[in-house]
């Protein structure tokens, strides 16, 4: 967990990093911590009221007030007790401040940002194996979890909220943390989560349709990941030399280029870059290729399958170089990458005669890809288990319905999250992009996995595709413990026992 700094700050030091701002009430207020929850408010904190999707931080000033607000972060004048800080975006105001409050940890450590559709939890883990390697204090901020000294806390989001991640930052300054690899999602960057964030390398792996429920087209989805290469020269040490990598056979690739403020490294296959994949050799139990650049050729021995393993390993390479790391070191320390848990990982399965592979796969492309990874590793029969989640994009609910009818032998149509939406409205959603006999609806998730092992035969390959890591389904606005991988092994222990 994080913790408050403990030394407070005269408000005015706040507000003096605001291009434009109006205070009304004393700006030499105390202000002891930072909050945009109401409900954790604390003696002393600053309010910030931020406008979200269902509720509007505004409303609760009265309660946070209750709670031993002082002053207010606000885009409107709130009736209310307490110093107001009038701003135009409290969202960008609370990202500023909130890198002040904690005295700029990023500046002091190196940050490496990874943004793109797919692909960012797996570069992410690869890219800390690699500093830990070369002996660095390497902290993480993902998906599944934050880590610090080898502690891991989960998350709530794959880019924490800005005064949560300053925390963080700050709290890993603490523990000399030296460098911080993290994930940057598109909403992080569109709603301003990483102002006031250095980021010393940025990553850019791939964009592919996902989340146009909230940025409503590619362009603009593109855009949003953009952001994190076009702000890399507004901060930070000139002494350090700051990379943007690019996956250059991306068709998103000269967008990203296009915005960068700083140089950039390409890694790729297809096309002529910095770090290219040479003579790429793919078996079911692993991954053998040369990676040629300026500096030699490298071979690279991967014990993970798939043609998406390739260019992980390729973007992981060519952030540990722009990061200091010697070509040979890297290359030889990512024939020991770990297992990153729910990423086209191996359910034991002893003694069945099939296998079964759990993937986080929950975009169109991502499950192309492990279903074509699926199918070259096992030439017998494929099965694939997964849904859509609820209150996300519907476009491409019938696009997943298409791949995986023409990829897998059958098919099992079930829930992911359905959150508020009703699970069989999904799944409707999905058929519409099917037009052959091989599937079969399941609406409970677990049903359907247990469908899917109790009919497997010898030779099989089960995919459960969508949550991967996930230890939870959300059904309406409950959530429930729900593991894939559990859920597999038990369905296969009851059939062999």
């Amino acid at each position: 967990m994080t913790k408050q700094r403990v030394i407070a700050m005269k408000l005015y030091e706040l507000t003096n990093i605001l291009a434009s701002c109006r205070i009304e009430g004393n700006p030499e207020t105390d202000i002891q911590s930072l909050e945009m929850d109401s409900r954790k408010v604390m003696e002393g904190a600053l309010f910030f009221c931020i406008r979200g999707f269902t509720v509007d931080g505004h409303e609760f000033a009265k309660q946070a007030k209750s709670k031993g607000a002082v002053a207010f972060v606000t885009e409107k004048k709130l009736d209310v007790e307490g110093v107001q800080i009038i701003v135009n975006d409290s969202k960008r105001a609370m990202a500023l401040m909130s890198a002040c409050f904690y005295d700029y940890p990023s500046s002091k450590m190196q940050m490496i940002g990874v943004t793109g559709t797919n692909g960012k939890t797996t570069v992410t883990h690869f890219i800390q194996h690699l500093l830990k390697a070369a002996g660095k204090n390497a902290g993480m901020i993902g998906t599944m979890y934050t880590e610090m000294n080898g502690i891991k806390t989960d998350t709530l989001n794959t880019t924490p909220e800005s005064f949560v991640l300053q925390s963080l930052l700050h709290e890993m300054t603490n523990h000399r943390v030296d460098s911080v690899t993290m994930e940057v999602s598109s909403h992080a960057l569109q709603m301003g989560r990483v102002h006031g964030t250095d980021f010393d390398i940025g990553v850019y792996t791939n964009l592919s349709q996902d989340h146009l429920d909230y940025h409503k087209t590619m362009d603009q989805y593109a855009y949003a990941k953009s952001l994190l290469f076009s702000r890399m020269g507004n901060a930070g040490n000139n002494d350090v030399q700051k990379r943007a990598v690019i996956n250059i056979d991306d068709d998103y690739a000269e967008v990203m280029i296009g915005a960068c403020a700083v140089p950039v490294l390409t890694y790729g296959i297809h096309n002529a870059c910095d770090f290219r994949a040479m003579d790429v050799v793919i078996k079911p139990g692993g991954v053998f290729f040369s990676v040629e650049s300026a500096e030699g050729s490298f071979p690279v021995t991967l014990t993970m399958t798939g043609l998406f393993s390739v260019y992980n390993a390729l973007a992981a390479f060519a952030a540990g170089y722009a990061a200091g790391l010697s070509c040979e070191f890297i290359a030889e320390t990512l024939s020991d990458l770990p297992q990153v848990s729910g990423r086209f990982e191996t359910v034991p399965s002893e003694p069945a005669p099939f296998q079964v592979i759990v993937d986080y796969a929950h975009t169109p492309e991502s499950l192309r890809n492990v279903l074509e990874t699926a199918k070259a590793a096992n030439s017998s029969r494929l099965t694939v288990v997964f849904g859509c989640g609820g209150d996300r994009d519907k476009d491409k609910r019938p696009l997943m319905g298409a791949i995986a009818e023409s990829l897998a032998d059958k098919v099992f149509i079930t829930s992911d999250n359905p959150r508020s939406e009703v699970p069989e409205m999904i799944i409707e959603d999905i058929l519409k992009g099917m037009q052959k006999e091989n599937h079969q609806v399941i609406t409970d998730r677990k049903e359907a996995i247990y469908r899917a092992v109790c009919e497997a035969e010898e030779k099989e390959l089960i995919l459960i595709a969508g949550k991967g890591h996930e230890s939870y389904q959300i059904i309406g606005d409950q959530t429930y413990d729900f593991n894939d991988r559990l859920v597999a092994i038990e369905a296969i222990k009851e059939r062999y026992q």
